[in-house]
């Protein structure tokens, strides 16, 4: 059975986006079987990927309203080696529509990627910037949640609205839902304040802090805009390699 795994911070610009697909893609280059959900009405993580270069018929919106089976909706690349189920703008509109629903609205996403979830290793679900119906949706979902956490002022300011959020889903529908690990992104060891910070998010989240931390990185922030992971656009970069470190820390804690 494949482990699904949120991708969340309600803070933006702290690396989610970034982290979802090239973790995904250091996985399967690692030969996982890995799908994306693309969860975010940005759908950034479906441009990071070149989803778009292929043409998007059926999105995330389509997996939670359409009668259709979820397989329907899956984007196969090869390109990166993964699948990925893309997102549009329609999904801006979800939070509302998923709001009349009487019951059951909160695992309208579990009920549909339990249906495929044998088919991967690991499914990640790129969570939106806000803590709506979305993410209640990608946590009752999900068994575990990553959360990247920038080394920059501010750091954990809103990290415990966050963690209430996934307090409340583990009681009301999820209990067997865990932090899978925090992340520190755009480190840069020149400076004190990410020193300072990867000590605050290493007190206050201990073992659940990933050896592995993702530099500050222009080759990262560049490759988006091509359309590919770090993977395709610069191997040999830091970030790259960062990315496989990390990928090669989520597979050992899952073994």
């Amino acid at each position: 059975m494949g482990k699904i795994i949120a991708i969340a911070n309600q803070k933006g610009g702290v690396g989610k986006t970034t982290t979802t697909v090239n973790l995904a893609a250091a996985l399967a280059y690692l030969n996982k079987k890995i799908l994306i959900v693309d969860f975010d009405p940005q759908a950034n993580a479906t441009q990071g990927v070149g989803a778009y270069n292929i043409g998007v018929n059926k999105n995330s919106y389509d997996l939670l309203f359409a009668e259709i089976h979820p397989k329907d909706v899956v984007k196969k690349l090869s390109i990166p080696p993964l699948s990925i189920i893309p997102a549009t703008i329609d999904l801006a509109g979800a939070d509302l529509e998923m709001s009349e629903y009487k019951v059951g609205k909160e695992v309208i996403l579990k009920n549909r990627l339990d249906m495929i979830r044998d088919d991967y290793d690991y499914i990640l679900i790129d969570c939106p910037p806000s803590l709506g119906l979305l993410n209640t949706n990608a946590f009752t979902a999900a068994d575990s949640v990553l959360i990247p956490v920038q080394c920059e002022y501010y750091a954990l300011e809103g990290l415990t609205q966050l963690l209430s959020t996934i307090r409340l889903v583990q009681r009301l529908f999820n209990n067997k839902l865990i932090i899978e690990g925090v992340l520190l992104t755009m480190f840069d060891a020149r400076t004190n304040l990410s020193l300072e910070v990867q000590q605050e998010v290493r007190k206050y989240f201990k073992e659940s802090t990933y050896a592995t931390h993702i530099p500050r990185s222009i080759r990262l922030s560049e490759a988006p805009s091509r359309g590919q992971t770090i993977f395709e656009y610069d191997v040999k970069s830091p970030g790259a390699m960062a990315y496989a470190s990390l990928a090669k820390e989520v597979i050992k804690a899952n073994e």
